[in-house]
């Protein structure tokens, strides 16, 4: 019983996207849908795999072919979600997982009522000070900027279903892994062909 729709946010730095590396390699039954961006790959980051990274001037092609389901500029760049991608995960029967900031989640519940949101947060703003400090990116020079929207970001958590505290990775993934299996089961998830056999045994 897969075609849910996963948007995982969170504030820059919680680990977000390690999650859902370790989730992808969990569940056979998950696709990754890739983003676009404008900004530069961080370093091993995929083209393709973590990011389609493209420039200004093939975004705002995209946006005007109106390719984008959703799309927003966030930290000084700009993301969208494919609609062709996610179509096409969906029409596989798989779920897909979508790693959004907190505009794109919000977008994507607008559209696809039954998307699943779940925000991951830090166990504290001071561990998120630490994470940001201890990540070797160019990023590190805006730290008080990324700390500022962090707060501003905590802010829509009551615009999701779910909440993870990122502890550690290990049982936050098992903690995830526990709410897709359960999102999956719900009744309203119930395969057509399924209802009809249980209605017939119950003639």
């Amino acid at each position: 019983m897969a075609g849910l729709i996963v948007v995982i946010s969170a504030p820059s730095g919680t680990g977000k996207t390690t999650i859902c590396k370790h989730l992808l390699e969990s569940f056979i039954q998950i696709k990754h849908s890739v983003s676009y961006t404008t900004r530069k790959p961080r370093l091993n980051e995929i083209e393709g795999e973590s990011y389609h990274f493209v420039n200004m001037e093939k975004f705002n092609k995209m946006i005007k072919n109106n390719e984008f389901i959703e799309w927003a500029k966030v930290h000084g760049n700009y993301y969208g979600t494919s609609k062709r991608c996610l179509n096409e995960i969906i029409k596989e029967n798989y779920d897909a997982i979508l790693d959004l900031d907190v505009q794109g989640g919000i977008n994507i519940r607008k559209k696809y009522k039954k998307a699943v949101l779940i925000f991951i947060i830090p166990p504290s703003m001071h561990e998120l000070r630490s994470r940001l400090k201890g990540r070797n990116t160019e990023e590190v020079e805006h730290l008080e900027d990324r700390l500022k929207c962090a707060k501003e970001e905590v802010s829509y958590i009551f615009e999701y279903k779910y909440y993870l505290v990122n502890y550690n990775i290990k049982d936050t993934v098992n903690n995830l892994k526990a709410i897709i299996i359960a999102e999956r089961h719900r009744i309203s998830n119930l395969p057509s062909g399924l209802i009809k056999s249980l209605k017939k045994g119950m003639e």
